[in-house]
């Protein structure tokens, strides 16, 4: 498998592709589904499915475009269930002044194991940032998608709809700091970074022995 990374959206958001044997997931569309479709095409993959970590209107503008385009299905976790409809949830009214919304998910994720066509990956629920933040923990990879929670060297703000300090720093301590040292953490913005860097230098949130 390989991971490609393209920044879109007005935020710069980190949308990635896994591919898989001539199939993808989609992680956070951003926006520009344009770029998103290019890739695509250049790597001769078919997406089988579109994954949000949260649906902060960063993290969703190239949605409706891309499950159009290819007839796939979107995965969210139910606490976000209607943010996706509502500008007022998902921020784009308040942070870019026009609404960015699209239909509700096909699907809602809890904690788990979830097969996708050829791909096994884990879910984890990681509030903090949002209610329902999660992230996708490939095992033999070693790779986690954590969206906005864990960052290289920062971590995901607290101070919007749903947010909580206390739930973000429980969400990083269990389920990122328990995954092993050398997993590779993609997040949905700034550059990748690791388990063992964060917690060995994270000024945020500190490892507990």
């Amino acid at each position: 498998m390989e991971v490609l990374t393209l920044s879109l959206g007005p935020l710069g958001t980190n949308c990635y592709i896994i591919i898989s044997a001539g199939e993808a997931l989609i992680i956070d569309p951003g926006g520009e589904a344009s770029k998103v479709i290019e890739m695509l095409t250049s790597k001769n993959a078919t997406p089988k499915a579109i994954l949000l970590t949260h649906a902060h209107f960063d993290h969703i503008g190239a949605v409706e475009d891309l499950r159009n385009h290819y007839n796939i299905e979107v995965y969210l976790h139910e606490n976000e269930r209607d943010w996706l409809l509502d500008p007022q949830l998902n921020g784009s009214f308040k942070f870019v002044g026009n609404e960015i919304k699209t239909e509700k998910p096909e699907h809602y994720l809890s904690e788990g194991n979830l097969t996708i066509s050829s791909f096994i990956f884990e879910v984890r629920h990681t509030p903090g940032h949002s209610p329902g933040s999660v992230s996708f923990v490939f095992e033999k990879e070693q790779w986690v998608f954590g969206g906005d929670v864990l960052f290289y060297g920062g971590v995901g703000r607290t101070d919007l709809l749903g947010g909580d300090m206390s739930q973000l720093i429980q969400s990083i301590q269990n389920k990122f700091y328990s995954l092993p040292d050398d997993f590779t953490v993609y997040p949905g913005h700034g550059p990748k970074t690791s388990i063992l860097f964060e917690k060995s230098n994270n000024p945020f949130v500190p490892y507990r022995v």
